[in-house]
């Protein structure tokens, strides 16, 4: 089970951002890191008596304990903006229904990210983790499909480092839209752009254009997946919300331009987030409000979770910790967590209005939302440490059968 351990709401300082870029449908301007320090590492010979002996030596906070800080990257207009939020503690209030309330959060600090020289609105920004200690890659794109990418250093002052720019295919001629980015988990190197109006996904090997994906209807989200029997975790294979319709592509196939299966929705509506599983699974939400987990095994639906937001789904994450829970975030200002293998809710927050970003930290459960009063939410969610103990005592057990 999964516990939260925090939520905070932090106000983006007016004298940096007063008034940001008005949002679209997809929450993709939110991007954010924390660090990961684990003061109690679990070895392989330690008994169940001693794990409970050391938890209580030891104060829960310090179990898998998040860093001090958060730092969130929010996309507004031509440029990405930087705040610093201090996460140090625990304190949770909850009021009905598990909805968690938020406490004041103080930013650290707020700077402008000077790496990203745009020239219109960009539409997405994403973060994944480089090669090396403290090396993050930040990529955005803008609405004509401008895509930059950068490599920053959280360790230290000096953040600029190497980077690349790769402009649109055809010049950004036309009118600009939606466009979002992805990197591959299985090769850094790898980025995809979706650009809504021009119905096209490219693929690039850092400012290298290795092929495009035409699509059927408007891309509204993709993402790749991260382990899938077909391919033996090649990390060539796309998943693509398009209208009503989940296609499958595969980066390797000329056939059919690349398209290798196609998934029906719900009839009359739209598909408006995908999200892939560490594991496997595939996670689709729109305008029906369900979420719909398929096996990309055989591409057929695992679970459904019917009525789990009030309005339509834009935003999926699974868990880091627990992959049987998956984050939802509406367009009613709510964030949901819950387990899809039951329908069951576990808990939730919302914002104070409309949402320009959602996002979740890559190798950790911390999850934040970005609202357009200036207002970022910031949850730290963390695994019960009574599951904790079962699921070690149950290995234990196992291991002494042997």
């Amino acid at each position: 089970m999964l516990a939260p351990r925090s939520l905070r709401k932090a106000s983006v300082p007016p004298s940096l951002l007063s008034d940001p870029s008005p949002g679209s449908l997809q929450p993709t301007r939110l991007a954010i890191q924390v660090r990961v320090h684990s003061t109690l590492p679990l070895s392989k010979t330690l008994n169940p008596r001693a794990l409970r002996l050391r938890l209580v030596r030891f104060p829960i906070s310090q179990v898998n304990a998040a860093g001090s800080s958060c730092s969130a990257y929010l996309a507004s207009g031509c440029r990405v903006y930087k705040i610093e939020i201090a996460m140090e503690g625990e304190m949770l209030s909850k009021g009905k229904e598990s909805l968690l309330i938020p406490i004041n959060a103080e930013v650290i600090t707020s700077s402008v990210v000077d790496r990203c020289p745009h020239r219109s609105e960009i539409q997405s920004v994403v973060l994944a983790e480089g090669e090396g200690d403290g090396c993050l890659i930040l990529g955005t794109v803008d609405s004509y499909g401008h895509l930059i990418v950068s490599r920053l250093d959280t360790v230290a002052d000096d953040i600029d480092r190497a980077s690349y720019s790769v402009p649109p295919r055809d010049c950004g001629v036309g009118e600009g839209s939606w466009a979002g980015l992805c990197f591959s988990p299985m090769h850094q190197s790898t980025v995809a752009v979706a650009r809504e109006l021009c119905k096209c996904i490219d693929i690039y090997d850092q400012d290298i254009h290795v092929r495009s994906l035409r699509t059927l209807w408007y891309p509204s989200s993709f993402s790749f997946g991260h382990c899938m029997p077909q391919v033996n975790e090649s990390g060539s294979m796309l998943a693509i919300a398009e209208g009503s319709q989940l296609s499958i592509w595969d980066l390797r196939v000329s056939n059919n331009g690349g398209c290798v299966h196609r998934i029906s929705g719900p009839i009359g509506g739209i598909i408006y987030s995908v999200c892939s599983s560490p594991s496997g699974p595939i996670a689709v939400g729109g305008t029906d409000r369900t979420v719909t987990i398929y096996d990309p095994r055989r591409w057929s639906a695992l679970s459904r979770w019917v009525g789990c937001s009030k309005y339509e789904i834009t935003g999926l994450s699974f868990s880091s910790v627990d992959e049987s829970f998956i984050y939802v975030q509406g367009v009613d200002y709510e964030i949901t967590c819950g387990l899809w293998k039951g329908n069951e809710r576990a808990f939730s927050f919302r914002g104070d209005s409309n949402w320009l970003g959602f996002s979740k930290c890559a190798n950790t459960d911390v999850v934040a939302g970005w609202c357009e009063s200036g207002s970022v939410f910031v949850a730290d969610v963390r695994q019960d440490c009574l599951s904790v103990i079962g699921q070690f005592e149950s290995w234990h057990q196992t291991e002494n059968q042997k």
